[in-house]
């Protein structure tokens, strides 16, 4: 565990040490939940496209009680109980990290980080798109992944997150995404040839 720990401080000290002004934006940007709404768009359209709207305000919905359940879970049975310090708040790390200006302070997130939510969410929207969506087309996987990627990327870079929050964030994600389009989305995709 020790290793593993020593293992983690250094990747995000490393990370979080090329910093530059305008990477310091980007990464902000790509860390925000607002910027990839236009990409929930998208995927919502290219669901409607494929299966019509009424399912695809069904998948709506299922996407969001499977992000609210991820959201809920990753706080209160995870952060909350774990209560492992964020490298932000980190007594040994936080003096040696950099951190994103904002008003009159800076973005350290909260307290406790393990597990990522930002991993699990974006894991659960991104996992059952793919699930959803890659039958029809088949190129889907690699855009959504390389964004999950850096949007997980962005979190190390902003000195908030460790890679094991990121890794048990998404895995704990997939674990709810996999079970929600297999019982629930899955069944109603194979009514598709009926509608």
């Amino acid at each position: 565990m020790e290793t593993l720990e020593a293992l983690d401080r250094s990747l995000v000290l490393w990370i979080n040490s090329m910093h530059a002004p305008v990477m310091d934006e980007i990464m902000w940007i790509i860390s925000g939940k607002i910027t990839w709404i236009p990409l929930y768009l998208i995927l919502l359209f290219l669901f409607a496209r494929t299966y019509g709207w009424g399912k695809a305000a069904f998948f709506l919905v299922a996407v969001a009680v499977a992000v609210t359940i991820a959201d809920q879970v990753s706080v209160h049975l995870f952060k909350n109980l774990i209560m492992r310090y964020r490298p932000s708040h980190h007594s040994a790390l936080t003096h040696r990290l950099h951190f994103y200006a904002m008003g009159d302070g800076f973005y350290k997130g909260g307290m406790y980080g393990f597990v990522s939510s930002h991993a699990t969410n974006f894991m659960v929207v991104c996992l059952m798109s793919i699930l959803a969506l890659r039958k029809h087309y088949k190129k889907i996987v690699i855009p959504l992944m390389v964004i999950y990627v850096l949007v997980c990327y962005s979190r190390m870079y902003l000195g908030v997150h460790y890679a094991t929050d990121i890794i048990a964030g998404g895995l704990l994600g997939a674990l709810i995404a996999y079970p929600m389009h297999r019982f629930v989305v899955k069944p109603l995709l194979l009514k598709e040839s009926t509608a």
